[in-house]
């Protein structure tokens, strides 16, 4: 698949270079609070929006995790990036999985902040009309949300988040990426990639954490190695982002 080059920005000029994908709910500005704890003598950040979110809400696809994998490595290559790792939140993280198939000569590492498996994320269906629906309804996205990260914030907290999610993604895009994240399934692909792949997760989410990763990343992939953040939920970028830079950068330094 030829990939395409998306909005992106460059935060910092340090030699560990990575590619930064963003989770289901939010655009590339999710990872704001992250991005203000990041050492920019450190570390080189390409932050980029999917199809159909932030700055590319308008751009066409198919919306698969495949689609993502090729528009990154497009990015990566208009940045002229022989070798780099790859961050991916929730989403992101099945995506950054295609990027090391895809390209294994030049994703050093990656960085799953409680990422979606090659396997997928299977849901049963009372979940799956709560997490369809939330395409269109704001409320569905609201109860995810609050579910994922412990039922511990108040309503500014999960409206801002809602809020942002309705605002810079598309309907379209968000419904169609649900299908890929969650229902296919790759991991035969992956088992026993010896790529270093860091899984962070927070003690608070009930979806994606500790239990998840030991099913499933810890036993494909033989250098991997989990973080369980005690202060977080679902959304560590911005639950406990100072938390979540030390323990990448300590990784990418590595």
């Amino acid at each position: 698949m030829t990939g395409r080059v998306l909005p992106y920005d460059v935060q910092g000029s340090g030699p560990h270079r990575a590619l930064v994908l963003h989770n289901w709910f939010g655009d590339r500005t999710s990872f704001a609070p992250l991005r203000a704890e990041l050492d920019d003598a450190a570390g080189s950040y390409a932050f980029l929006d999917c199809r159909g979110y932030g700055e590319a809400i308008d751009a066409d696809g198919a919306y698969t995790m495949e689609e993502v994998a090729a528009d990154a490595l497009a990015v990566a290559d208009d940045l002229g990036w022989d070798s780099f790792s790859v961050i991916g939140h929730s989403m992101g993280g099945k995506a950054a999985q295609l990027m090391l198939l895809d390209a294994p000569d030049r994703v050093r590492s990656i960085v799953g902040i409680s990422p979606v498996s090659a396997a997928g994320f299977p849901l049963d269906p009372e979940t799956w009309e709560l997490f369809a629906g939330a395409a269109e309804n704001h409320g569905n996205r609201r109860a995810i949300i609050d579910n994922t990260t412990g039922g511990r914030y108040g309503d500014d907290w999960l409206g801002g988040l809602v809020d942002r999610s309705v605002r810079r993604s598309s309907a379209t895009a968000f419904r169609a990426y649900l299908d890929s994240w969650s229902g296919t399934d790759f991991h035969e692909r992956v088992r026993d990639n010896p790529a270093p792949v860091l899984l962070v997760v927070g003690a608070h989410d009930p979806a994606l954490g500790k239990e998840a990763m030991e099913a499933t990343w810890l036993r494909w992939y033989p250098n991997a190695r989990l973080e369980v953040l005690p202060d977080a939920g679902h959304y560590a970028p911005e639950e406990t982002p100072k938390a979540l830079a030390d323990v990448i950068e300590a990784f990418l330094a590595a």
